[in-house]
């Protein structure tokens, strides 16, 4: 049996306007209102109900593609969708519930951190945070534990492998150039692999440090080189007798793993490639549609792996994407230069380390561990009101607290969600500290400054704005980071 899975990895930042927790209307997503609304439109939407054409053009039946792919969406992405998208919301949760029936248990759905940060540059503390955050957000939605994880853009070290592990987390999907090397289980001897060379038909299992381990699958990356970037989409059917036709064992698996966008957004009708794809991998003798745990039931890893430290899947130097002119753009703007990352990356860490004392200081007053609580607040944010609020005081405060320390409280724990919010991948990874990604994050550090101001009376913001003075546009009219913080960021 030929066994075949494609992920999908689903994912938008935090959009929303600090201050008032709408989304401003984003000129560059016209005719939409903004990103999120348009990318649903092009791809989340049209994925669950996605469109099988016959001989002459008539739609002869659709098909949840989510149901029988594996996929991961975004917290933040999920929230969204709940209020502005609630039919492809359910259609995504019920795929899972679907998938569940189809593969033996295991659902198709696995997580990713909370606010999509590169885990090998944040702090523990911050990385523990975005894991606990992330797995409670999948629970509240999917009704079960997740099994595995995507790593924001796949960025991992053994830090982040070993706080995934430790969390009870199962497997990971990576490049196949993470793959360091290989050795067969029990044997003391590693083979070295060259970037891009091991075995993507196989899963491996990681050893961690204190006896952890963590199952490991790495995508086939030509295929899926061709599907996001390639004409692998052209045509479905050709696509799934090309994975159906990769050679394999009993005991092997053919994956493939692309931004979900991919389906839609970036290829137009991309969604009906993949349910014509996904209808024909049905029909063809021998083959087998799968998700990664499934798989792993009844094919547990012969072979150990050991990762290339601090690698992801869109940065060929490692992760230095998000913290400094590695030379990796998007490659619309040719001659700019993005030397701006390093004083970004810099700007929010110094915030970040200057806030956590002020935090630990201010909510150890109230609450009886300030970190822990902050671990937990992700319940009261999925679960909003009165109640939520309530309990989680319960749980948490020092004392019985009276509306003022409780309002204290709820704000330095808001402080800190925007603290968090301020390290999203997508604020370094395109070409200009100007882009939205960049000025979100900003924007972030911004209310994070702002109630820190407010609840603890200290001003950091001169700080990080000097900081920012280092981060020159490839726009003249934008200047540095400093102008593009003053003139977006701080804008209510």
């Amino acid at each position: 049996m030929r066994h075949v899975c494609i992920h999908g990895h689903f994912y938008q930042p935090e959009r929303a306007n600090p201050w008032t927790g709408r989304i401003d209307r984003q000129e560059s997503a016209a005719p939409h209102h903004d990103w999120n609304e348009r990318i649903c439109s092009e791809s989340y939407a049209p994925n669950a109900t996605a469109r099988i054409l016959g001989p002459d053009g008539e739609v002869l039946r659709t098909r949840n593609n989510y149901a029988t792919i594996s996929f991961d969406f975004g917290p933040t992405l999920l929230a969204w969708l709940e209020k502005n998208g609630p039919g492809t919301y359910e259609a995504v949760l019920a795929a899972d519930r679907e998938g569940r029936r189809r593969f033996h248990g295991h659902g198709p759905a696995i997580c990713q951190p909370y606010g999509h940060s590169i885990l090998p540059l944040d702090s523990e503390r911050d990385r523990r945070t975005q894991l606990l955050w992330g797995i409670r957000d999948f629970e509240h939605r999917f009704g079960r534990r997740p099994e595995g994880i995507w790593f924001p853009e796949c960025a991992v070290n053994t830090p982040s492998l070993v706080a995934a592990a430790e969390a009870g987390l199962g497997f990971a999907v990576l490049a196949p150039h993470q793959a360091e090397a290989v050795r067969a289980t029990n044997s003391s001897d590693w083979q070295p692999l060259e970037p891009g060379e091991v075995d993507t038909r196989n899963a491996y299992r990681c050893p961690l440090p204190d006896d952890r381990e963590l199952a490991l699958f790495f995508y086939d990356g030509p295929v899926s080189h061709d599907v996001s970037f390639g004409d692998g989409l052209a045509d479905g059917a050709a696509l799934a007798h090309r994975l159906a036709a990769i050679p394999g064992e009993a005991g092997q698996i053919a994956s493939i793993a692309t931004d979900g966008e991919t389906y839609g957004h970036h290829h137009r009708f991309g969604e009906m490639a993949l349910a014509t794809c996904l209808e024909t991998l049905e029909s063809l003798p021998g083959v087998e549609l799968t998700v990664f745990p499934a798989f792993l039931e009844t094919h547990p890893p012969a072979d150990e792996v050991r990762v290339r430290e601090n690698s992801s899947w869109s940065c060929v130097h490692g992760v230095e994407r998000w913290r400094a002119a590695c030379g990796c753009h998007t490659g619309l703007n040719p001659g700019w230069n993005q030397e701006w990352r390093r004083p970004l990356r810099a700007a929010v860490e110094w915030l970040r380390d200057a806030l956590a004392p002020i935090y630990e200081e201010q909510a150890g007053r109230l609450l009886r561990d300030p970190w822990q609580a902050r671990d937990r607040y992700i319940d009261v944010l999925l679960e909003p009101g009165e109640a939520a609020v309530s309990n989680f005081l319960a749980d948490h405060a020092g004392g019985i607290l009276d509306d003022k320390q409780r309002r204290r409280a709820l704000g330095l724990l808001e402080m800190q969600r925007w603290a968090l919010l301020m390290f999203t991948s997508c604020g370094w990874f395109f070409d200009d500290v100007s882009e939205l990604t960049s000025v979100q994050v900003m924007r972030s550090a911004c209310r994070a400054m702002e109630l820190c101001l407010e609840l603890a009376g200290t001003d950091l913001e001169p700080g990080f704005v000097d900081i920012l003075y280092a981060a020159q546009s490839n726009i003249p009219e934008q200047r540095t980071g400093a102008d593009v913080y003053r003139r977006l960021a701080r804008q209510r």
